[in-house]
């Protein structure tokens, strides 16, 4: 089976879940070409997606001179899938609002340059239903492969009209959901018509052997998340502070980087928390694994969210989470495997890390194995890698 996969920026750091992914396909004998927009501009730190980086193909690399007379070769060989295409374009540029024009354009470009570098494939499945979904519906109004696409959220769904939703979804093959939410959400914007060509396929992490002894009493809580406003780490600061006024002892480790560092910094200097509190940058894939092993708790306080992988990752490692009560979040967190919290509820928040820090070892370890068996029956990567290919064999 050969395939293409489409992303917007690939490999990153924070969206490894895909990489994993591929790399499951291809372990059940998948051939899998990836394709993305761009390269990530920031330093990848795992080897793997190092690797990762140097076999994908870049719609942009050409520069814009050689995809303008891509496209203009396009139309001289294929006027008429160059006017369906010229169609899509006009639709999806009208729903979007009709100061993106040169946006749109760009999508044509790259939809033009991704049909010319998937010779030979039968199917592209993009990740997110956003620019990479458009781009791969631009190329299959080409005469490219068809192409499915997978929804995560929560951007996706915050204008299903400008982003095109219905119309991606009525030309896609199918469409995967991760998680029940995320299939509503799909069947809001196009209809329970697309409803029976949905399908939820969960992400997936490999569940290894859970670590052999129980976090030391000093244990910090660990948040892991590109530092940004949906992440709400600023929050867990404050929280940290209320949090130390009975229990001096609680710690906190960051792990990533982005916007919001400045703010988080001078949180942490208001507060005094300069030796409770640790930002570590962005980690390999083995120093976050350990990080999490090593937790009292995993923290994650967002605002917005699909289902993040670090949720999974935590209980693959048999540890509880603190985090928010919003979109498919609940689907794998509850009262027997960690603390769901209002979003933005920093008193909540306090009261959930107080609970934790208050929290027998024994007990703590048996919410961590409550959550690490489901993360077992709903997130084991080779079984929804197995129900993933299913699918494409269907149009491959």
């Amino acid at each position: 089976m050969q395939l293409g996969y489409l992303m917007n920026t690939y490999p990153v750091t924070s969206a490894t879940f895909i990489r994993r992914e591929i790399a499951a396909l291809e372990a059940q004998g998948a051939q899998i070409r990836r394709f993305a927009v761009r390269p990530w501009s920031e330093e990848l730190v795992d080897p793997a997606d190092k690797d990762e980086a140097a076999r994908c193909t870049y719609l942009l690399a050409p520069g814009a001179a050689r995809l303008v007379a891509g496209f203009l070769r396009e139309g001289l060989r294929n006027p008429r899938g160059v006017g369906r295409a010229i169609g899509a374009v006009w639709t999806l540029w009208r729903n979007a609002g009709r100061g993106a024009l040169v946006r749109h354009i760009a999508y044509l470009l790259e939809a033009v340059e991704l049909k010319a570098q998937a010779q030979g494939l039968a199917h592209i499945h993009a990740h997110f239903s956003t620019n990479t979904a458009t781009v791969a519906l631009i190329c299959a109004r080409l005469g490219g492969p068809g192409f499915s696409f997978t929804a995560h959220g929560p951007d996706e769904f915050v204008d299903p009209v400008a982003a095109s939703l219905a119309l991606k979804l009525r030309e896609a093959r199918f469409a995967v959901a991760i998680t029940h939410f995320a299939r509503t959400q799909l069947a809001l914007a196009g209809g329970m018509e697309v409803w029976d060509k949905t399908h939820v396929i969960r992400c997936g992490v490999e569940i290894g052997a859970p670590p052999q002894t129980l976090p030391s009493p000093d244990a910090p809580f660990v948040c892991v998340g590109r530092l940004c406003p949906q992440k709400a780490q600023t929050l867990l600061v404050e929280a940290m502070a209320d949090l130390r006024q009975t229990h001096p002892q609680a710690r906190l480790t960051l792990i990533g980087d982005g916007e919001t560092r400045p703010r988080i910094e001078a949180a942490i200097a208001r507060h005094g928390l300069d030796e409770a509190v640790t930002l570590m940058g962005w980690a390999d894939n083995a120093a976050v694994r350990d990080a999490l092993a090593n937790a009292r708790a995993l923290v994650l306080p967002s605002f917005a969210e699909g289902l993040p992988i670090v949720l999974m990752e935590a209980h693959a490692c048999a540890r509880p989470v603190i985090t928010t009560h919003i979109a498919g979040i609940p689907e794998l967190v509850d009262a027997q495997s960690g603390w769901l919290v209002p979003a933005g509820d920093v008193p909540a928040l306090v009261q959930a890390m107080r609970a934790c820090m208050n929290t027998a070892p024994d007990d703590l370890a048996a919410m961590g194995r409550a959550g690490r068996d489901r993360v077992a029956a709903q997130h084991d990567l080779a079984k929804n890698a197995t129900a993933l290919k299913a699918l494409f064999q269907r149009w491959v």
